[in-house]
């Protein structure tokens, strides 16, 4: 199959969050399965144009139109080092060349004239595509900048004879995501008037939401997990408000869960850490502890204590607030901690403060570091993700390959990959907790921290992990089968 896949991020170009990681990892499995894969994204600043030894293509192009304004666009490609798959770059200094992605630096909020740009984003592509004759059977569109696309293809290019046969798919990495626009960006899209009503595809609240659009006209829609697909069909605490449109799709709507790169994390051939190691020689891994813990200047210990590490946007979401109730009980534990990631300011300062008080015991690093990021996976001995919701996770699927067991909350993609373990079978492969409470948290965490003290039990259980594949191949595959639904959509009305 040609398949173009659609994303405002992608691996290892630009980069904020999962979405780069999947969107960078799914286009190589897919090749390599034998498909002609394609992948789009915008030229941002970030984008290391000598370091891809970027290429300007010429192509003939009309304007995008965006309102009552015009855009021009160009396009710039490079080919992937390991597979054939192409990478196509949509060029606009004007909206794309800026210092991050979604977010003025200097207001902290999301750039003003966001749905232009991606207005631009998804329009300039179709037209990219036309002017390359380069006909995809899919298109793979991810998240709201995208989630236009589903939508021109059944309006403004319903009588284009070269799309007849392109078929397309939508992906909801994150629902709470979801580009809700004041009404007059409607106007802007460039879609018939008569489309804006109360509770048509285009309105939701008066708004104009991009995700709405995009779960209303796309042929199949997926989310990153079977859990993540049941929960966001339920409440709006899931949902955020899209769970009633959810449902009237949930003929086409499906859960796939997220791979994960064992080139990059696999603590056998990881260039990040110090010392690697296997399932058969897992000394490297108390090596990883005792220099994590000297790097985060956390006294070492005659006695072995267990370390327990946290990789995490510092959100609500991510079940911080649970902490911050049991946070004084946790120190007083037998543990150590060592946390990395940036996010909401109350939880900084919340942290920054723990540590002041109990330095022997907790080390905060509010930065993003990817080595420290793979240092932590190698040589803690437990990974916490108290989630709230979690669409997917790959936390806690690098943890199982590098021996370091999840303690993880009873949602979405948690749900999906972590099996409680139980201590009369002695099966399992982490912690699990179901309420979004912080006395379920704690007992979670102390149930860890009994069994640790338990060598042969807790070595069994760490093995039972390590040998789990949540390799991108099988993901791969899923993805070729709604493709192939897709399409049987297409037979289906033609």
């Amino acid at each position: 199959m040609k398949v173009l896949v659609v994303s405002p991020e992608v691996v290892p170009f630009a980069k904020t969050g999962g979405l780069a990681d999947v969107t960078g990892a799914l286009p190589e499995a897919l090749a390599s399965l034998g498909h002609q894969v394609k992948v789009m994204l915008p030229k941002y600043k970030m984008v290391d144009e000598k370091k891809f030894s970027l290429k300007k293509i010429k192509v003939d192009l009309p304007d995008i139109p965006l309102g009552m304004k015009k855009a021009k666009i160009d396009l710039k490609s490079c080919v992937s080092k390991t597979s054939q798959a192409e990478y196509l770059f949509v060029v606009n200094d004007h909206y794309f060349e800026r210092e991050e992605l979604y977010k003025d630096p200097e207001t902290g909020f999301d750039y003003k004239d966001n749905d232009e740009r991606f207005i631009l984003f998804a329009r300039g592509t179709l037209e990219l595509l036309e002017s390359l004759g380069w006909q995809p059977d899919i298109i793979h569109c991810n998240d709201w900048q995208s989630a236009l696309m589903p939508a021109y293809l059944k309006t403004v290019y319903a009588d284009h004879s070269f799309f007849k046969n392109t078929v397309t798919v939508f992906s909801v990495h994150n629902i709470a995501y979801q580009g809700n626009f004041p009404k007059e960006t409607f106007k802007k899209i460039g879609v018939k008037e008569e489309l804006f009503y109360p509770t048509s595809p285009f309105e939701f609240w008066g708004n104009c939401n991009f995700l709405k659009i995009g779960i209303s006209y796309a042929d199949v829609i997926n989310t990153v997990s079977e859990q993540y697909m049941m929960e966001i069909q339920t409440s709006k605490e899931f949902g955020f408000g899209m769970e009633g449109v959810l449902r009237t799709r949930s003929d086409d709507l499906y859960g796939v869960l997220n791979g994960i790169d064992y080139q990059e994390w696999n603590p056998e051939i990881d260039k990040l850490i110090p010392f690697n190691y296997t399932p058969d020689d897992l000394s490297g891994k108390k090596k990883n502890k005792e220099h994590l813990l000297k790097l985060n200047n956390l006294p070492p210990t005659k006695k072995d204590i267990p370390l327990i590490g946290m990789i995490s946007r510092l959100a609500d979401q991510k079940g911080f607030d649970l902490l911050a109730q049991i946070k004084d009980e946790l120190m007083k534990l037998d543990l150590k901690f060592v946390i990395l990631g940036t996010g909401e300011r109350k939880y900084h300062d919340l942290l920054s403060d723990l540590e002041k008080k109990y330095p022997k015991k907790l080390k905060v690093n509010l930065t993003f570091d990817n080595k420290l990021a793979h240092l932590i996976e190698a040589g803690a001995d437990m990974f916490l993700m108290p989630s709230r919701y979690e669409p997917c996770g790959l936390n806690q699927l690098y943890s199982l390959k590098y021996g370091t067991v999840p303690i993880v909350r009873e949602t979405g993609g948690l749900a999906d990959t972590i099996q409680d373990y139980d201590p009369e079978t002695e099966n399992g492969t982490g912690f699990v907790f179901k309420d979004y409470d912080p006395d379920e948290l704690l007992k979670a965490i102390k149930r860890a921290l009994a069994v640790y003290k338990d060598k042969e039990k807790w070595k069994k259980l760490m093995l039972s992990g390590m040998q789990k594949d949540f390799s991108w191949k099988a993901s791969a595959e899923k993805y070729v089968h709604l493709y192939k639904k897709a399409l049987e959509k297409l037979e289906i009305q033609s």
